[in-house]
């Protein structure tokens, strides 16, 4: 009787400890209900995703009736053929159809652009992110310009993805000189505005989360990284082969959007270098200047102009969006 009893009052202790847990959980979020003000908009970019579409919709749609404020949710067909669209729209959603594939990125982008929300929030059409995040990412909205669901590690990342995702996160680390915990998570809420200005500076592909990112954290704004579960995605990814490529691409342009001087000094010291090489074993050799060292050491120079010409440059045209 008595491992019994011991395991009864073992369960009993369990049922309270998660009763006082939802007790909490109910607490905060009532809380957090009184905080969320803002009319919000959740947008999902889909392509070929008509045996997910209907389920994500439906799992947006019932958390969207616990939010005290208007909403909506926008689909934006990104030139399906499976009738991705139409299952959508038959869930309940707003459809807005591109005429063919323009990428995950353009697909944002028309999203935002026909939102009415202040705020909006991006969460994929796979099934992956759980749709009752959306109410954490809004209610830390009311305070952050940009709020972004962390994943654990890479996880919902293909394998071959993920040794780019993590020189990703290191370089956006030292451009931002911030630990940033997920770079380019797909579930996010956004201030409308703040993405109306990123608009001309964000690419139409899947290197939108990330540019995005570090222009939030470059322009000034605030952003805050929340622990959300990420589950595995329902269907074949829409990721090629082609995103190696895309990826390393994307360093060189980030580098040079937002820190051209991290690529033209390391360039300049460089040639400086092996100019005063060259001058001083001319000098020691022959007694005179190398030609090759005088080269090189103009080089340096103009490399080192160039870069500050760059810079002031790019720090313009991202003034011109950002602020």
């Amino acid at each position: 009787m008595r491992p019994s009893a011991h395991r009864m009052w073992f369960e009993a202790c369990i049922r309270d400890r998660r009763r006082s847990e939802d007790i909490h959980d109910c607490l905060e979020r009532q809380v957090s209900v009184k905080t969320i003000k803002e009319s919000v908009s959740i947008i999902i970019p889909a392509y070929q995703e008509a045996a997910n579409i209907s389920s994500v919709v439906a799992k947006v749609k019932a958390v969207l009736q616990t939010l005290p404020c208007e909403s909506e949710v926008i689909v934006v067909c990104d030139g399906s053929t499976d009738g991705t669209g139409d299952v959508a729209e038959a869930a309940g959603a707003n459809v807005v159809r591109h005429p063919y594939n323009k990428g995950y990125g353009a697909a944002l982008k028309t999203g935002i652009r026909a939102a009415a929300g202040r705020t909006v929030v991006f969460i994929d059409a796979d099934g992956q992110h759980d749709a009752n995040d959306i109410f954490r990412l809004v209610a830390e909205r009311q305070t952050y310009d940009m709020v972004v669901g962390a994943r654990k590690g890479t996880a919902g990342s293909p394998l071959m993805r993920k040794p780019g995702k993590i020189f990703l996160g290191w370089l956006a680390n030292r451009l931002t000189g911030r630990k940033i915990p997920d770079l380019n998570s797909g579930c996010r809420a956004v201030d409308r505005e703040m993405a109306l200005r990123f608009l001309p500076l964000l690419p139409n592909g899947f290197s939108f989360s990330t540019t995005a990112t570090i222009a939030a954290f470059k322009g000034g704004y605030t952003v805050k990284h929340i622990p959300i579960e990420v589950a595995r995605r329902a269907g074949k990814s829409t990721v090629s082969v082609a995103d190696g490529f895309n990826t390393i691409m994307l360093i060189i342009r980030i580098v040079t959007l937002f820190a051209p001087l991290r690529v033209f000094l390391p360039i300049s010291l460089a040639t400086f270098l092996i100019g005063a090489g060259f001058t001083i074993n001319s000098y020691y050799t022959v007694g005179e200047s190398s030609l090759r060292g005088l080269i090189a050491l103009l080089a340096s120079v103009h490399f080192f102009l160039f870069g500050i010409l760059v810079d002031q440059v790019v720090a313009i045209r991202r003034g011109e969006h950002i602020q």
